[in-house]
């Protein structure tokens, strides 16, 4: 993989960024084999931002995406930037890089972070500076919605039309049919600003291998050879917003289609609602972000000892426009993102995060 590396003084790069801001565009390069290679790219910006952040930049815009990281800060991808909290103030982590909406954020296994943007691709970060990915790169969109570590290491980048996939060497592209999903290997280059139908939402390898892709289209599930789209009942489900694999090993879909389980034989539904995003918490209940008739609605879900045909459901909060991403910290709090930026729950209290 190609990666340019330039170290620049702060002033100069604030300079830089600041006229780049006027109006950036983004050009497709000429058609090509799509794994890219060190050897085939040069070497992408790499960013230093140590002593360079602002503090107390709590999220206040719409945020996508909740993480905790191994060393215990929670992370929030907003339309305002990538926003680090360490237990005491806030940090805006790509204001010196990036003025983009970002979506997703992932730190892997080897610790490094991964910040998804609509417009700008993919910035890795490994504590004090970036490195951006984008179709110059390799990757098939520079919209990304998703991110997700599998069990080999290797990242996968849902995006507008299709899925990059990066094994730290080398990209491979997967792009998006009206109603098929296949690898490519000729270079295409999906535009930018053209999200739906062909978005991917949400990617999760489970417990056989097997990867699922919630799309806006359709939802397929991949084995290393060919992809299938998901039915049920020679229905395909079709824009689906999330996807998890619990602890037991079921997988979870939510979407237009509502909120369903599959335990490996059989589907089963559990409301028909339309549902955005999906989180099992340590006690193994699931939470859910939902729509209901306009109003929006933050659930859980207790199949503990119920089963899921007999479930116990509590509303949490409701009458929200918009829920998004869910965590439970390390201490038992729930974070959820909405429109105006973050609630936080602590079994009694539901307050926005200031």
């Amino acid at each position: 993989m190609i990666l340019k590396r330039i170290q620049v003084q702060w002033l100069f790069l604030l300079f830089v960024f600041l006229a780049s801001c006027k109006g950036q565009n983004y050009t497709d390069p000429p058609e090509k084999n799509n794994r890219l290679t060190e050897k085939d790219l040069g070497k992408s910006p790499v960013v230093s931002t140590k002593d360079t952040l602002p503090d107390n930049d709590a999220p206040n815009t719409i945020t996508r995406s909740i993480i905790q990281d191994k060393s215990g800060n929670i992370w929030f991808a907003t339309f305002g930037g990538i926003i680090k909290y360490d237990g005491h103030s806030c940090t805006n982590i790509t204001s010196a890089v990036s003025s983009s909406r970002f979506f997703s954020v992932l730190e892997d296994s080897k610790g490094n972070f991964w910040f998804g943007s609509i417009g700008s691709g993919v910035y890795s970060y490994d504590g004090e500076s970036f490195q951006n990915f984008t179709t110059n790169d390799g990757l098939v969109n520079n919209e990304i919605v998703c991110i997700y570590e599998d069990k080999t290491g290797d990242i996968w980048f849902g995006a507008n039309g299709g899925v990059s996939r990066y094994d730290g060497d080398t990209i491979r592209n997967y792009i998006i049919g009206e109603d098929s999903m296949i690898e490519d290997s000729t270079g295409t280059i999906i535009p930018n600003l053209q999200r739906p139908p062909n978005e991917v939402n949400s990617i999760v390898e489970d417990k056989t291998g097997k990867y699922w892709f919630g799309t806006r289209g359709y939802t397929f599930v991949y084995d290393g050879k060919r992809f299938t789209a998901v039915t049920q009942n020679n229905r395909p489900f079709t824009n689906v917003r999330w996807i998890i694999e619990d602890k037991k090993g079921n997988i979870w879909l939510g979407g237009n289609d509502g909120l369903w389980q599959y335990d490996g034989n059989e589907f089963t539904n559990i409301t028909k609602d339309f549902v955005g995003y999906i989180y099992e918490d340590k006690k193994g209940n699931i939470w859910t972000s939902s729509d209901s008739a306009g109003s929006w609605i933050l659930s859980r879900y207790d199949f503990s000892s119920t089963g899921v045909e007999q479930r116990s459901v509590s509303e949490i909060k409701k009458g929200e426009k918009m829920f998004f991403g869910i965590l439970e910290d390390s201490d038992g709090n729930i974070w959820v993102g909405s429109l105006n930026g973050v609630y936080q729950y602590d079994g009694q209290k539901f307050e926005n995060f200031r």
